[in-house]
């Protein structure tokens, strides 16, 4: 039958003393106090049933026994520190896998990505679409970037990095930009409406917060993706309803003009992690997305914008 082996706590205690030749020291190395080095030391030598220090002068020195366990714990304590090492250098070369709407991953990700990579290069990122919901689990993911309202699944460790707003955009070519440009949010109706399936109630959801009659809407063509709503409304096909994160590169560059600017929805950008997943990798990434999603803030907000 094998034996156990002594505490742990008091075979670290006794390879510092033994190591550094100073109980004081062992415990600043431990950070805990002198009698509590005193003491995993005399449980060791309770366990082994040998003294392994006796005292010389002020000092201390080991014993035979001591100078055996010496020798046996300080090989086994460095291995131990090697493998833990070698672990966490594996674990910094693991990719960290990271799933993104198809949207958010054309539209705003992947623009940023060389940026992000040279800015965090230890995370060795890498990017994962998707094109249904996340599962609880987050199954075969590091982590999850998307736009979605609480409460969140029980499965899911949640970071909020912005809220959404959402405003309708359109472009310079569409024949009737110039004088939508000089109305207020009235005049989207009648207009020809995009819209994707995605999201159904995007349209709806800024109409009530303008206090505008949903009724009079007229939808025209419909699109499977947000990424798709997005540039047919670049090409001029008409207005489209999209979330200010998502649209502000093209805002920049004059591709898209929002007339009246962007309304918060119940919705948030979060970067979520299952719950039974360590952290420590994440919150680079998370402090590094709150930042890029926090800039869009600066976009006008609802009736803003003219």
């Amino acid at each position: 039958m094998q034996r156990d082996l002594p505490p742990l706590n008091a075979l670290r205690a006794f390879e510092a003393t033994a190591r550094l030749e100073s109980v004081s020291q062992a415990a600043q190395e431990l950070h805990v106090t002198h009698g509590a080095v005193s003491r995993q030391i005399r449980v060791l030598e309770d366990d082994l049933g040998s003294a392994l220090f006796r005292r010389q002068g002020r000092g201390l020195v080991l014993t035979p026994a001591g100078q055996r366990l010496r020798d046996a714990s300080a090989a086994a304590f460095a291995q131990l520190r090697d493998a833990c090492e070698q672990l966490r250098g594996h674990a910094a070369q693991t990719p960290f896998v990271l799933g993104c709407p198809v949207s958010l991953l054309t539209r705003w990700m992947i623009p940023r990505l060389e940026r992000l990579m040279a800015e965090l290069p230890e995370l060795n990122l890498h990017l994962r679409p998707q094109e249904i919901p996340f599962d609880e689990a987050l199954t075969g993911l590091d982590a999850a970037l998307l736009a979605a309202a609480p409460p969140w699944p029980a499965g899911w460790h949640v970071f909020p990095l912005a809220r959404e707003r959402i405003g309708p955009v359109l472009s310079p070519r569409f024949a009737q930009t110039h004088g939508l440009l000089h109305s207020d949010p009235s005049a989207v109706l009648g207009q020809r409406l995009l819209h994707t399936a995605s999201r159904p109630h995007a349209w709806q959801s800024w109409m009530e917060s303008q206090h505008l009659p949903m009724e009079k809407l007229h939808f025209s063509q419909s699109y499977p993706h947000l990424y798709h709503l997005i540039e047919a409304a670049v090409a001029g096909l008409g207005v489209a309803i999209a979330p200010a994160q998502m649209v502000a590169d093209d805002l920049a560059s004059g591709r898209l003009l929002a007339p009246w600017g962007f309304q918060d929805t119940a919705a948030q950008w979060v970067l979520a992690v299952p719950s039974r997943a360590p952290t420590s990798r994440l919150m680079p990434l998370a402090t590094w997305l709150e930042a890029e999603f926090t800039a869009h803030e600066k976009l006008p907000a609802a009736n803003g914008q003219r």
